[in-house]
């Protein structure tokens, strides 16, 4: 898994998928390899108080995979807390707060995300559904909106995804695109909206000549991700670590498998590898479609 962009293609016509199809077959020579089909739900909770807190899924049925997003707006970002602590007190204040404003989790196999409801007895009501005469059981039935589309292949170093947007009544609200570019895991853009050229320029030829077409690129910026896409036991380790200073290894000249690894660098997860590349798309799709009040 590579480097991945998004776009949205908001006016697009019922016939978008047939042009970007034929578009991708005659002037880049691409293969259909599959199809696209995700399905994305909202919730809110129905807890009571000063503030809602929102949840929202997005499933792969393929990969039998589901990815959780739940917002709470009357918490601390995880920024904050790093910015209020005193230097050395970092672990510390980060343990200290129950959760932050974002979660995001993966849930597999995709009955999961129920069954974790079902043990927190968590009360979440389907977006725009009133919530008399809801059972928990049914909760997971509610608000969604489907993306259907196809996946291509260009060549050995592109796969890109198109799919329409269908709400659930039927209607159809323009379409996603998705390049990934595969021989690259790893892209620090220099653009402060986190665009990539590469990935733009592709998005940008796979779309048909339409006139007035409407588009716009998807993406986070490098601090969104931390808030979202972090490890919190993780960090904790790495704050304590750095604060305990460089560990005292003890070593035996004469072992033979003894070796020197003061120059190894720590190995980091890939921003575009496995499941990090899974959870940036998600998170992005559900944004984009957050910020148009599909969800």
């Amino acid at each position: 898994m590579g480097v991945t962009g998004l776009a949205r293609w908001i006016n697009a016509p019922a016939t978008g998928l047939p042009l970007v199809k034929d578009n991708l077959v005659q002037n880049h020579n691409a293969h259909v390899i599959g199809k696209w089909n995700l399905s994305i739900r909202s919730y809110r909770s129905v807890l009571g108080g000063p503030v809602d807190r929102n949840l929202y899924t997005l499933t792969i049925a393929s990969e039998d995979r589901v990815f959780v997003h739940i917002e709470d707006p009357a918490a601390h970002n995880r920024s904050d807390v790093l910015a209020a602590a005193p230097p050395g007190e970092e672990a510390a204040y980060l343990q200290s707060p129950t959760h932050f404003r974002n979660t995001f989790i993966t849930l597999k196999p995709m009955g999961g995300l129920e069954q974790l409801l079902t043990q927190i007895k968590a009360r979440w009501t389907p977006v725009r559904q009133s919530t008399s005469g809801i059972s928990q059981k049914n909760l997971m039935s509610g608000q969604q909106v489907i993306i259907d589309g196809l996946v291509f292949s260009i060549g050995t170093d592109w796969i890109v995804r198109c799919g329409n947007v269908n709400l659930a009544g039927g209607a159809v609200r323009g379409m996603i695109l998705e390049a990934e570019y595969v021989p690259l895991p790893v892209l620090r853009s220099s653009m402060a909206d986190g665009t990539s050229e590469l990935l733009s320029n592709l998005l940008t030829s796979i779309l048909p000549n339409i006139r007035d077409a409407k588009t716009v690129a998807v993406t986070s910026s490098d601090s969104q991700w931390a808030d979202i896409l972090w490890d919190r036991e993780e960090e904790v380790k790495s704050f304590e670590a750095s604060n305990a200073g460089p560990a005292q290894e003890k070593s035996d000249p004469d072992d033979p498998y003894n070796w020197d690894n003061d120059e190894v660098v720590e190995l980091k997860k890939g921003d575009w590898m496995g499941l990090d590349r899974d959870q940036r798309s998600a998170f992005l799709i559900m944004g984009a479609l957050r910020q148009e009040g599909l969800l």
